[in-house]
């Protein structure tokens, strides 16, 4: 951590949750992201080396608390109160982000990973009742092995398949990957999308009107772009 040797609380802060990374791990485990891999999926671009380092780093500075559950060699990581603290300081940079950042996609940010653990981790389950749920989205602009995707709900959990789970399929989804990522982010409504045919939403009636309720989108996706 490298130091702006200052003793202003605002240089002390920033020293610590200005370090590349940091706002985003802090991000993804108010979330609900608990273990590393789930860490991972969360900052793609970031070496498990570097994650690791970092996550230690935190928890020598009383940001996170390390656990490992009892009977199990794998440890989760969980917000300490200091950690907490800085969770609405996060979703001030979201919503100035949302607002002032330009809204065209450069190559290196269209992260079909991102996206995939986005839907995964914020997606209603229940949306479509209790019964078990599968949504199919099918990537138009991908490459066979990465164009099919599945999202199965039960249990309370949504879980992002790899290969067809092997259940009835509720809904269907068809669109480019840029597109979904402007309709997670806000920058498309679902409705707009579907009306100008970047988005093909296909099931019952019931599953289609369900749709956007079990996507989910948060509150960023409702700030109004300045820009």
């Amino acid at each position: 951590m490298r130091s702006y040797g200052q003793f202003c609380p605002v240089a002390k802060a920033s020293e610590l949750f200005c370090e590349r990374w940091t706002p985003l791990i802090v991000r993804d485990l108010a979330a609900g992201a608990t273990r590393f891999s789930e860490l991972q999926r969360g900052v793609p671009l970031m070496s498990p080396t570097l994650l690791s380092r970092r996550l230690k780093s935190l928890e020598a500075e009383g940001i996170l608390e390390r656990h490992v559950p009892e009977g199990r060699r794998t440890a989760t990581y969980h917000l300490t109160a200091a950690g907490r603290e800085f969770v609405p300081l996060v979703e001030a940079l979201g919503i100035w982000g949302r607002r002032w950042t330009r809204r065209e996609l450069e190559e290196g940010e269209i992260d079909l990973g991102l996206l995939l653990w986005t839907i995964e981790r914020f997606a209603r389950p229940d949306a479509f009742g209790q019964e078990r749920a599968v949504v199919r989205l099918e990537l138009s602009d991908q490459a066979e092995g990465r164009n099919l995707w599945w999202f199965l709900n039960e249990g309370g959990r949504c879980t992002l398949c790899l290969e067809d789970p092997g259940h009835e399929i509720m809904l269907y989804l068809c669109c480019a990957l840029p597109d979904i990522i402007h309709v997670i982010r806000g920058d498309v409504s679902v409705r707009h999308a579907i009306t100008e045919e970047r988005l093909e939403v296909i099931g019952s009636h019931a599953a289609r009107a369900a749709f956007e309720s079990w996507l989910n989108l948060g509150p960023l996706a409702q700030v109004t772009p300045a820009r």
